[in-house]
């Protein structure tokens, strides 16, 4: 499963989908961005080509509650 990234925008904090990520060297962003978890979807592994970065436990935390709203468990 992947949920897409993209730029972080303040109208997004009342959004309970978006998740925000700040940047940090486990995570290898750039800039603050936002997790989409209304986007979620399945890839196949092949199209993993490599790592580029990960999120810490507190972020997988907040995914995971964003994508349980989204999918409605």
């Amino acid at each position: 499963m992947i949920i897409p990234i993209t730029d972080w925008k303040e109208r997004y904090s009342s959004a309970p989908w978006m998740v925000k990520i700040i940047p940090n060297q486990l995570n290898s962003l750039s800039k603050i961005s936002t997790a989409d978890s209304f986007q979620i979807r399945s890839v196949s592994q092949s199209r993993l080509i490599r790592k580029i970065g990960a999120v810490n436990e507190d972020v997988l935390e907040e995914l995971k509650a964003s994508i349980s709203i989204v999918l409605q468990l």
